[in-house]
């Protein structure tokens, strides 16, 4: 009798990693999307739980059955819990190594658009405020801009004395300055970006 719980101990052992990992990496999952976004610049902490959870439960339902099979077919005297619960662990330990893996390919991107904007900001500001009307140029520190096409050109508009008004360039940034800024109208970049 002893001996047979001994047995079973040392199974439960080797076998019931699943449960604890994918709690711990699905939270690390989390905090990964959320500080190394995949996609966008920005991934909200629950919108990254929500999509760490995807991520390791289509892993664990979908594709750990087949792993535990094929498993269970290179060792047979393998239980059949013990060999879905191994499978499910590589599994989790692997989404965590692709959302690590994407999330650092995506930041490069997101640091080049970011110092494309600044870039962008920076043209902007000196080129109204050396040609923009008196009006506009009181207020060249106050520009803001928009990505028309990210990392390459940008709107960036001051506003005017009145609302309704704005003084605005459209900046390549992958042109030299000055020529890369030309004007870009007079409606702010809120109301620009709605008719879009």
């Amino acid at each position: 009798m002893e001996r047979m719980w001994a047995a079973r101990l040392r199974w439960r052992l080797r076998g019931a990693w699943l449960a604890p990992l994918l709690v711990v990496l699905t939270l690390a999952d989390a905090l990964l999307i959320h500080a190394l976004p995949l996609a966008s610049d920005r991934i909200g902490l629950v919108a990254a739980l929500l999509l760490a959870c995807l991520f390791n439960g289509l892993a664990v339902i979908v594709l750990a059955p087949p792993l535990a099979m094929a498993l269970r077919r290179a060792r047979p005297d393998l239980p059949k819990v013990i060999a879905r619960d191994a499978a499910g662990a590589v599994l989790v330990v692997l989404v965590s190594a692709g959302v690590l893996a994407a999330g650092l390919l995506h930041h490069g991107d997101v640091t080049r658009d970011r110092r494309a904007l600044a870039e962008a900001l920076a043209r902007g500001e000196a080129w109204i405020g050396a040609h923009a009307p008196a009006e506009f140029r009181r207020h060249a520190a106050a520009v803001d801009a928009v990505a028309i096409v990210d990392g390459r050109v940008y709107r960036a508009c001051v506003p005017g004395t009145r609302p309704a008004r704005a003084w605005c360039v459209v900046v390549r940034t992958d042109v030299p300055f000055p020529r890369g800024v030309t004007f870009g109208g007079g409606e702010p970049n809120a109301v620009f970006q709605a008719g879009r």
